[in-house]
């Protein structure tokens, strides 16, 4: 089932005006900045898309009883608690918006975020073989623009006053078509620049990009909501667009597109890099980046692997399911955390949606430190489903705490929202970034092909049907009471735990065997840079 990938390919217009204007090439650090930089902006303006829909959900579905009584607090009016009162038209959504603001109007709710990530997860599927396939920029320049244009579209039916439910629903769907594109192109092209060494904190560090997209698209959203919610929309998706231009303009997908050999690719002659990898990959760069047109042929024979193939590779099936319940449990958290602190009596009062948008923020602040830690941690023990499953433990405590003693007062749901945010989203970063590239360059597809893109979209899609079920459940267990919310929660992380043990076992036994050393006299694959020239004597 595999695809052969032969295919013209250019190099960024951006970069050619700039080594015109320059005179010179970059090197090999600073284009990996840069693959960093717009890679992150490119994910960051994808999930900014995403976090409109948990913003208005209190508007479209409002609770009339509950509202706020005392003074902002602890920012002024960062965290505001009036409500708006700017424009008549929005009066009107004091009482809500049809078809959302009757009986059952959390379940359409939860129906609209199942519909999104439903056709996001199964498009990821499709996404990921096209992805090794296609051009990488070109592709995720296409999801970025159309994913705009849908997030877009969804906020015109205020403007428009549509009140058909399908309308809204279509619109998600097809969004969360687009939205697939994403992450396993901008992984891949991380694989496909950066080696594995240290590959687990740099990614940790990138992967922020989670949540500074949750974040920034929360205030974005919540800054104009004053004006109506179809600016929640609207204001996010013209971002993504804009990002996607960035990458049009600028994205290097592949080291062999500005004349750098592939990063993961071995060195004809030799096993091992030498320790100067950025010396040797400068000496092995193509005459052909200079030439006045940028044209080059894809990255030699470039086939992409077949789902099944993908699936054989050791340890993607098991992170795929605990990727499931891990995604249930953050999805939840990135859908209904803002409904949920708006409907919930935080000490003595009730938080404005304004309010309630902005507060949660602060989880996704915990998530970035979540994902650092684990990461590092990951490196350092050289233990990612050990890392993943303790993770994933310590959530369970964290999530109880926070329901229990979150109600308090600000100050403690603050710090226990924090503490939760960096126990979910640590493995969950872990896992769809480290977990898949260390997998899409596993050493069984290594040399025939780059599974990157395939892999990563087989864990995350799988991810993303948990993600689909989690707002979904929440939109109608929360009809019973959060406390049976916040149980499924913690049961998907359990789940999600126990789901890597045999992973976990394998890693530690592997730990305990480690000072007993194999036939060839070196450990875990890791043999010395002399070990080739060892093999060329014999």
């Amino acid at each position: 089932m595999a695809g052969n990938s032969d295919t013209v390919r250019q190099t960024p217009p951006g970069i050619l005006l700039i080594r015109k204007i320059r005179g010179k090439d970059w090197s090999l650090t600073t284009y990996r900045y840069i693959i960093l930089l717009i890679t992150f902006i490119a994910y960051a303006c994808y999930h900014a898309s995403r976090k409109p829909s948990s913003i208005v959900k209190s508007v479209l579905c409002p609770d009339p009883l509950k509202g706020p009584k005392k003074k902002p607090w602890p920012i002024g009016e960062f965290f505001v608690r009036q409500e708006f009162v700017g424009l008549d038209r929005n009066v009107s959504t004091a009482k809500g918006w049809d078809p959302f603001n009757g009986t059952h109007g959390t379940s359409k709710l939860g129906e609209i975020d199942l519909a999104f990530l439903a056709c996001y997860s199964v498009g990821m599927f499709v996404a990921g073989h096209l992805g090794d396939t296609l051009d990488l920029r070109l592709f995720l320049t296409t999801g970025m623009v159309g994913s705009g244009i849908f997030v877009g579209l969804f906020g015109m039916g205020y403007f428009l006053d549509i009140h058909a439910f399908g309308f809204y629903l279509i619109m998600q769907m097809v969004a969360g078509l687009f939205q697939a594109t994403g992450w396993p192109s901008v992984v891949a092209v991380i694989g496909n620049w950066f080696g594995k060494r240290k590959r687990g904190l740099i990614m940790g560090v990138w992967n922020a990009h989670t949540s500074v997209g949750n974040i920034s698209g929360s205030l974005l959203a919540a800054s104009v909501l004053d004006y109506g919610w179809g600016w929640s929309f609207i204001l996010p998706g013209a971002s993504i667009v804009m990002g996607g231009i960035i990458v049009y303009l600028f994205l290097a997908a592949y080291p062999e597109d500005v004349g750098f050999p592939y990063a993961n690719d071995p060195i004809p002659g030799s096993e091992r890099l030498p320790n100067d990898e950025e010396s040797h990959m400068q000496k092995g760069k193509t005459a052909a980046v200079e030439n006045n047109s940028g044209i080059r042929y894809g990255s030699g024979s470039r086939t992409s692997v077949g789902l099944l193939q993908a699936c054989l590779i050791p340890g993607v099936i098991p992170f795929a399911f605990c990727l499931f319940f891990a995604k249930l449990v953050a999805y939840t958290f990135l859908y209904w955390l803002p409904f949920y602190l708006s409907q919930t009596e935080i000490g003595g009062e009730y938080l404005s949606v304004k309010t309630a948008g902005n507060l949660s923020t602060l989880f996704d602040v915990g998530g970035i430190f979540g994902g650092i830690i684990a990461g590092y941690i990951s490196d350092k023990l050289k233990a990612r489903a050990t890392t993943a499953a303790t993770f994933m433990y310590a959530a369970i405590p964290s999530m109880l705490l926070y329901r229990a003693y979150g109600s308090v007062s600000q100050t403690v749901n603050i710090v226990l929202m924090m503490v939760a945010g960096l126990f979910v989203n640590g493995p969950y970063a872990l896992i769809t970034t480290a977990v898949s590239a260390d997998l899409g360059t596993h050493s069984s597809v290594r040399g025939d092909s780059r599974a990157l893109a395939t892999v990563t979209a087989i864990i995350d899609g799988t991810g993303s049907v948990g993600a689909a079920l989690g707002p979904l459940l929440t939109g109608f267990l929360s009809t019973q009471g959060w406390d049976a919310v916040f149980i499924m929660l913690m049961v998907g992380a359990l789940i999600a735990g126990l789901l890597l043990s045999r992973l976990v076992i394998a890693e530690i036994t592997e730990k305990i065997r480690r000072p007993v050393t194999t036939t060839n006299g070196w450990q875990n694959n890791e043999a010395p840079a002399t070990q080739p020239l060892l093999r060329d004597r014999s």
